[in-house]
C-alpha cells in the first residue's frame, strides 16, 4: 500500500469505495474540481496510485483509460491516445522528460479510498 512519509499531517478526503475500483485498471474520480485517475493493483499489499487524469500531450482527460504494465519492474501506464508512458510512482514520463503527471497521496482504509495532498 502506498503511504505518505508523514501521514499525521496529511488531510485525508474520502474519494470512493474500494469496490468502485477495477483491478489492474484505471478509473476516473473527481477531487476538488480536478479529475484524478486511480489505478488499483490488488494483492497482499493492495496498491492504489492517484495521478492526474489529464493527458498533457492529447490535452484531454483520458489517463484513466491507460494500459497498465511494467518496464523492468517499474510500474507504468501508457496513455491511450499517443502512448506516452508514465511511471505510476513518480508521475514522470518515460518518453519525454519534460512531461510529468501530477500525483496525490492515496490510501485504503477499511474499504474506503482516501486521497491526501499532491506529491
Amino acid at each position: 500500500m502506498n503511504s505518505p512519509i508523514n501521514a499525521s499531517t496529511t488531510q485525508w478526503t474520502t474519494l470512493c469505495q474500494q469496490s468502485d475500483l477495477v483491478p489492474h485498471s484505471g478509473v476516473a474520480a473527481l477531487h476538488n474540481s480536478e479529475q484524478i485517475a486511480l489505478f488499483y493493483l490488488p494483492g497482499e499489499t493492495d496498491q492504489i496510485f492517484a495521478v492526474s487524469n489529464y493527458d498533457p500531450v492529447a490535452k484531454a482527460n483520458v489517463i484513466a483509460r491507460s494500459l497498465m504494465g511494467d518496464i523492468e519492474g517499474r510500474l507504468m501506464i501508457a496513455s491511450p491516445l499517443y502512448k506516452q508512458r508514465y511511471d505510476l510512482q513518480s508521475g514522470e514520463c518515460l518518453d519525454a522528460e519534460e512531461l510529468r503527471l501530477k500525483r496525490w497521496e492515496v490510501r485504503l482504509r477499511e474499504g474506503v479510498v482516501e486521497v491526501g495532498g499532491t506529491c
